[in-house]
């Protein structure tokens, strides 16, 4: 069985400590094959910030692949926004801004859907829906097929419909069409699975909250996710475990499964 951690929103220069030292324990526990983390990862892009997150996820000890949200570029300075929006997410976390994983259970393309003239938004542009699925139809056999975004493609709640990624609607049916298994996102700070409907083929939002941040939504926790897949796994079925902080316990706790079938893995 193989591991996906992810994690969403530490807005780092808002992080609590016992919940950062809460989540070091449990990724030691878990020993993730891959950490992904979907932006907002510091609160003002910062290189202070920028440097604290980096110095966290190295002592998590595995592959990461990380994309930058609307935090993560500069907001008040303006000359940065506009000529250098990603330089400081470079410095950090390297320069590629839509890495790629290929192992034999996983395929992850990530997408950057921040734009330095969008303050919260987010967008997926035709060239880049096209790029991920043909990515997403040269995978093999036994691969769990995710891409990862900041803004999400699926949203619960009317009131959250503003925060939906601008091209969503093309982006999630490209992507189904193409053999997609699960987008992972973030930025609203609401962990959730949903089944999106209207598709060619079964295909899942994956949405976490903010993991360490104390900039949680009311009535949520801080929060992960966690993806089991392949080994011994029912055999085509992804297990994906909510986890959220215990202040009692000082320590996350898995306070949900779901379990999705992929199309592909009966064909």
């Amino acid at each position: 069985m193989s591991v996906l951690l992810h994690l969403s929103d530490p807005h780092f220069g808002t992080e609590q400590a016992p919940v950062v030292e809460a989540l070091a324990a449990l990724a030691q526990q878990l020993q993730p094959e891959l950490l992904v983390l979907s932006g907002d990862i510091t609160q003002r892009a910062t290189r202070k910030q920028f440097a604290a997150a980096r110095a966290f996820t190295d002592r998590l000890g595995t592959l990461l692949l990380a994309i930058p949200g609307n935090h993560d570029i500069p907001l008040f300075d303006l000359g940065q926004r506009l000529f250098h929006p990603y330089a400081r997410y470079r410095e950090a976390f390297g320069k590629v801004l839509e890495p790629m994983h290929a192992s034999r259970e996983w395929l992850l393309q990530c997408v950057n859907t921040t734009r330095w003239y969008r303050h919260k938004g987010g967008s997926v542009s035709s060239a880049q829906i096209e790029r991920v699925a043909s990515r997403l139809r040269a995978a093999e056999p036994g691969q769990l097929r995710v891409v990862v975004v900041h803004q999400p493609i699926g949203v619960l709640r009317a009131t959250e419909q503003h925060n939906l990624l601008h091209g969503y609607a093309e982006a999630k049916q490209r992507w189904a069409a193409a053999g997609c298994d699960v987008v992972l996102g973030g930025h609203i700070h609401l962990p959730y699975v949903m089944a999106l409907a209207g598709l060619a083929r079964p295909m899942w939002a994956v949405q976490a909250g903010t993991c360490v941040s104390r900039r949680v939504r009311s009535g949520a926790a801080n929060s992960v996710n966690v993806l089991r897949w392949g080994g011994d796994t029912a055999v085509g079925c992804c297990r994906i475990e909510q986890w959220d902080y215990s202040a009692a316990t000082q320590a996350f706790v898995c306070t949900g499964v779901t379990e999705i079938h992929p199309a592909h893995t009966s064909e």
